[in-house]
């Protein structure tokens, strides 16, 4: 699924790659979505003619390339376009980064929170380009398991840090709509490697992202 090349330049220069709105989008993808839905709404007894209806197959195609347009980013070039040579080498947390993907099982969204920290081994990154990373892998059809290692390995493997951690904390429809039907339930997944193994740095980090926002 491929997003019109012009949406991915035009929302760089509006300096969030792949998340900024734009209405562009690869007229032969929607065409094909869309008419793969309107048989999905004969199907469940609905009238894709009716006034409501007449649109939605296009909305929805268009809705589908936005949600899965992280398969069209590279998360490893957004961290390489702002890394710097600096000697800090304290704990830098980005926290509380919103979070929206789509389950693959039922391709029902799940939401909510990640938080990311690192601790720098001679390079820096942009602090922007962490969020831009979350969302590079939760715009895609995903698990939340996997979804916290990708971000993890990510990072790891470009930056080279002495450590990264990784927790997200969301909530699934496919559990509050469908299912089991639990309403307030939330799924919490975490992945460390490096000096974030160690009791005390990982406990630092727990208790520095349980710590209510002091911004705003």
């Amino acid at each position: 699924m491929a997003l019109n090349k012009q949406m991915l330049e035009e929302n760089e220069m509006n300096g969030y790659t792949g998340y900024a709105r734009n209405d562009q989008y690869n007229p032969a993808v929607v065409r094909r979505i869309a008419e793969k839905y309107r048989s999905i709404l004969k199907d469940i007894g609905e009238n894709p003619a009716r006034e409501g209806l007449q649109k939605t197959p296009e909305r929805v195609a268009k809705a589908l390339q936005f949600l899965t347009h992280g398969y069209e980013l590279d998360p490893a070039e957004i961290l390489r376009s702002a890394m710097f040579s600096e000697e800090y080498q304290q704990m830098v947390i980005v926290k509380d980064i919103e979070l929206y993907s789509l389950c693959e099982h039922h391709v029902l969204p799940f939401f909510g929170k990640c938080h990311v920290a690192y601790i720098p081994n001679g390079r820096i990154v942009g602090l922007s380009k962490i969020p831009r990373v979350v969302d590079a892998f939760a715009r895609r059809l995903q698990v939340q398991e996997r979804l916290t290692v990708e971000i993890r390995n990510c990072i790891e493997d470009t930056l080279r840090p002495q450590g990264v951690a990784v927790v997200i904390e969301a909530q699934h429809l496919c559990m509050v709509m469908r299912g089991i039907q639990k309403q307030h339930s939330i799924a919490t997944t975490s992945a460390f490697t490096g000096e974030f193994n160690a009791e005390k740095t990982r406990a630092e980090f727990m208790r520095l992202i349980s710590r209510a926002n002091p911004v705003g």
